[in-house]
């Protein structure tokens, strides 16, 4: 079992625009042609930030303009926010606020030995980093630059540096999986 972050992330480091946008990145088309359909099979247990949840419903469940869709995971979701928040009828998703280790704990019991993600944003995946509960990074590279937006990991990661394991392209991205060693441990 690890705990991942799977992302996008611009070729200068930015996961969404200023204003969280994804448009950016929506112009690439379906994530089926990625290593996604491999890797969402490994995970049990979700996790995302307010933000994140936010612009899913927006965007692909309740869009202003075109069709619905439904909340596109099986796996039990948690959202990290400090206020309430739309919920969506018949999705696992669990609503949280406070010390990530708690609910990394309770995605642990549900993920039952499967992967643990981590969507997004960077802050939140900092705050899993912090307390030492991020085992693995996979970013696909996108060729664009925003020059601006919400940075991919918004943390000094230096000392011991990640460890490279695999290097992958899928047409126009290039995927990038580190390992990450919790912080004041090396190996």
């Amino acid at each position: 079992m690890k705990t991942q972050y799977y992302t996008a992330t611009s070729l200068d480091g930015f996961i969404a625009t200023e204003d969280h946008s994804l448009d950016w990145l929506m112009q690439f088309g379906d994530s089926e042609e990625s290593s996604y359909p491999e890797f969402i099979a490994e995970v049990g247990a979700i996790v995302m930030g307010a933000r994140t949840y936010e612009w899913v419903l927006q965007h692909a469940i309740y869009p202003e303009s075109g069709e619905a869709s439904p909340w596109p995971y099986a796996q039990p979701c948690w959202v990290m926010t400090s206020k309430p928040l739309r919920e969506i009828p018949g999705a696992d998703i669990r609503f949280a606020s406070g010390d990530v280790r708690k609910v990394h704990a309770e995605m642990v019991a549900a993920a039952n030995g499967k992967n643990i993600w981590l969507v997004g944003g960077g802050e939140l995946v900092g705050q899993f980093y912090d307390n030492g509960l991020l085992d693995e990074i996979i970013v696909q590279v996108t060729p664009v630059t925003l020059g601006s937006g919400q940075p991919l990991l918004p943390r000094r990661i230096a000392f011991p540096p990640m460890k490279l394991t695999d290097v992958k392209r899928f047409g126009v991205f290039v995927e990038l999986r580190y390992s990450v060693t919790p912080p004041n441990r090396e190996e």
